[in-house]
């Protein structure tokens, strides 16, 4: 589910050209702060793919609530206890 998750975010993302020795910039707006760049759109978007994975594990660890993009969503599962 992580992947799709991932996946679906990238699809979301926005990139355009900035004026920096990494001209590529991405962010995805559902997913704040999360951001990156790259010296080309692949690269940018493989920074992109490693930022947001990143922040999934920040947000898991920190408890901190993970938007729903379309039908993709990451939750905690508890587990019954027997």
């Amino acid at each position: 589910m992580i992947i799709e998750y991932v996946e679906e975010a990238l699809r979301r993302a926005r990139y355009e050209i900035i004026d920096d020795k990494e001209p590529y910039y991405g962010e995805i707006d559902e997913l704040g702060g999360v951001w990156a760049t790259g010296k080309t759109l692949e690269e940018c978007r493989n920074n992109l793919k490693e930022v947001i994975e990143g922040w999934i594990m920040i947000s898991i660890k920190k408890g901190i609530s993970i938007p729903k993009l379309g039908e993709f969503e990451i939750k905690e599962i508890q587990e019954a206890i027997a």
